[in-house]
C-alpha cells in the first residue's frame, strides 16, 4: 500500500477543485435561450383559437398586446430578481429566497414532474407526428422512435457543454426568427390580401360575457409567450450577470412580442377574423396565399425548427434547477453532480430527458399538463410578488437592476396571475383541484428530503 494512501493530498498541496458550473453564456446566449425557448409551435396555432374566442379582429391583436405586455411586465420583475441572485436555478432560488425552502422546492418538484418535462415530451410528440408527416411518412411506431430520438439528440448535445447547447439553440433560433419575419415579409409583398381586415368586423359592445371570452383569449396567448422565465434557470453560468440577464431578458421578450403582432398582422391581412378561427395551420394557409403549394412546406420546416428550438432550450435550462435542489439537499444527490470535463450538471440533464421520455410514451403528457396550469400560474405570481417580499424584507440587498415601473407592473401581473387561477379553477375546476394534487404530493418528498438531510 502507498504510504500515502490515506491522505486525500499530500502536505502543502490544496485540494483539487471540486467541478462546478461555468460561467460561459453571454447576451446572445440569454436572447437565444428566452426567444427560442418561448417560440415553439404557439404562435402557429394559438391565432385561431384567439380569433375564434373574440371574433374581432381588433381584440384578436389587443390579447397578443396585453399578453405581450404582462409578459414584459414579468420579465422586467424576473430580471431585477436574476440579477440580484445570479445562480443557477433562478425561479427556485427566488421562491427559496421569498417563501422559504417548501415553496421552493414545490415549484423544482411541479417543474420536473409535470411542466418542463411534460413541455419536453409534448414537443417531441408534436415534432414526430404532426409536422414531420408533411416530409415523411411514419408509422405510429416511427413516430414513437422519433420522438425519442429528438429527446436524445438533445440530451447528448446540452450534456456536452452550455455553450453546445446554446450554440444549437442560438442557431435554431436565428432559423426560426429569420423564417418567421421571411413569412410576414412574404405574405404582405405577395399575398392578395386587404387592410380591412384590420378593423372589419368591428368589437361588439362590452359585455360581461365578451370579457370572459377575453380572458379566455388572453389564457391562451399567455400560453404562446410561456419561456420567458427560463433563462433564469442557467444564471449560474452567465458571464457579468448583472447586467446581461435584464438586458437579455428584456430585449429577448421585446423581440418576440413584435414578432408575434407581426405574424399576426400577416394573417389578418391575408384571412378575415372569421377564416382565421376556422384554419388549423393559419402560418401555412398565409404562406400559401404567398407563394403557392410550397409555402405550406416552408411553413412545416420552420415549425420543425421552433419545435426543435423550444424543446433544446428546456433541456439547456430546466436542469439547473434540479441541479440547485439537490445542492441545497432537496432532491437526489447525484443531480448535484457536475461533469469534469463538460461543467454540466449531466445527471440532472440526462435524468430530465428520461422522464420527458417516459412521458412521451405514455401519452399521458398533455392531459398532465392541464392539471398544473393553475398551479404554474400560481409560481409564476408568487415569483414576482417576490419582488415586493424581498424590497420589504431585504432592502439592504445590492440589486443592480431595479424593476421598471415598481411597483405598479409586478402588481399588474399578479393581478393578471391571479385572474388566470381563478378563471382556470372555474372553467377546469377538476383538473385544477388534480393539479394541485400533483403539486402537494411534493410535501411528503419534501419531509423525506429534509428529514434525510438532518441525518
Amino acid at each position: 500500500m502507498d504510504a500515502h494512501s490515506h491522505i486525500p493530498f499530500l502536505p502543502g498541496e490544496q485540494a483539487p477543485e471540486a467541478p462546478h458550473l461555468r460561467r460561459v453564456l453571454g447576451l446572445v446566449d440569454v436572447v437565444g435561450i428566452l426567444v427560442g425557448t418561448v417560440i415553439g409551435s404557439g404562435i402557429f396555432i394559438v391565432p385561431a383559437q384567439i380569433a375564434g374566442r373574440v371574433e374581432s379582429p381588433v381584440l384578436m391583436m389587443a390579447v397578443w398586446v396585453v399578453g405581450g405586455v404582462l409578459s414584459f411586465f414579468g420579465a422586467l420583475a424576473l430580471a431585477e430578481l436574476a440579477a440580484a441572485f445570479p445562480q443557477a436555478g433562478g425561479m427556485y432560488v427566488f421562491l427559496r429566497e421569498a417563501y422559504g425552502r417548501l415553496v421552493a422546492f414545490l415549484f423544482g418538484w411541479a417543474l420536473f414532474l409535470v411542466i418542463d418535462a411534460g413541455s419536453i415530451a409534448t414537443l417531441a410528440v408534436a415534432f414526430s407526428s404532426k409536422y414531420l408527416p408533411f416530409f415523411v411518412t411514419l408509422t405510429p411506431l416511427g413516430q414513437k422512435a422519433v420522438a425519442l430520438a429528438l429527446i436524445a439528440v438533445l440530451v447528448a448535445v446540452n450534456y456536452a457543454g452550455a455553450r453546445s447547447g446554446a450554440l444549437v439553440q442560438n442557431t435554431l433560433m436565428l432559423i426560426k426568427f429569420g423564417a418567421i419575419l421571411g413569412v410576414v415579409v412574404f405574405v404582405f409583398a405577395l399575398a392578395p390580401g386587404s387592410t380591412a381586415n384590420f378593423t372589419h368586423p368591428p368589437a361588439p359592445p362590452i359585455s360581461m360575457d365578451l370579457v370572459s371570452r377575453f380572458g379566455l383569449a388572453l389564457v391562451a396567448s399567455l400560453w404562446a409567450y410561456k419561456g420567458w422565465e427560463a433563462a433564469t434557470f442557467s444564471a449560474g453560468e452567465v458571464r457579468s450577470p448583472e447586467r446581461v440577464l435584464p438586458l437579455g431578458m428584456l430585449g429577448g421578450t421585446a423581440v418576440v412580442v413584435v414578432l408575434y403582432l407581426l405574424a399576426n398582422l400577416a394573417y389578418l391581412y391575408v384571412f378575415p377574423v372569421g377564416a382565421v378561427a376556422t384554419s388549423t395551420r393559419i402560418a401555412a394557409d398565409a404562406m400559401s396565399a404567398a407563394v403557392g403549394p410550397i409555402g405550406a412546406g416552408i411553413v412545416a420546416g420552420v415549425i420543425l425548427c421552433s419545435i426543435a428550438g423550444a424543446a433544446n432550450g428546456n433541456l439547456l435550462t430546466c436542469p439547473r434547477v434540479f441541479y440547485a435542489m439537490a445542492s441545497d439537499g432537496l432532491f437526489f444527490r447525484r443531480f448535484a453532480e457536475v461533469h469534469p470535463r463538460f461543467g454540466t450538471p449531466h445527471v440532472s440533464i440526462v435524468a430530465t430527458g428520461a422522464w420527458s421520455a417516459v412521458l412521451a410514451l405514455s401519452g399521458t403528457f398533455e392531459q398532465l399538463a392541464t392539471y398544473v396550469v393553475f398551479g404554474q400560474w400560481l409560481f409564476f405570481g408568487l415569483t414576482v410578488a417576490g419582488v415586493m417580499v424581498l424590497r420589504r424584507r431585504r432592502a439592504d440587498l445590492p440589486r443592480p437592476y431595479r424593476t421598471w415601473g415598481y411597483p405598479v407592473t409586478p402588481i399588474l401581473f399578479v393581478a393578471a396571475a391571479l385572474f388566470i387561477c381563478g378563471n382556470t379553477l372555474v372553467g377546469q375546476f377538476r383538473s385544477s383541484v388534480a393539479g394541485l394534487g400533483l403539486i402537494l404530493l411534493g410535501v411528503p418528498a419534501f419531509l423525506y428530503w429534509t428529514r434525510h438531510e438532518s441525518t
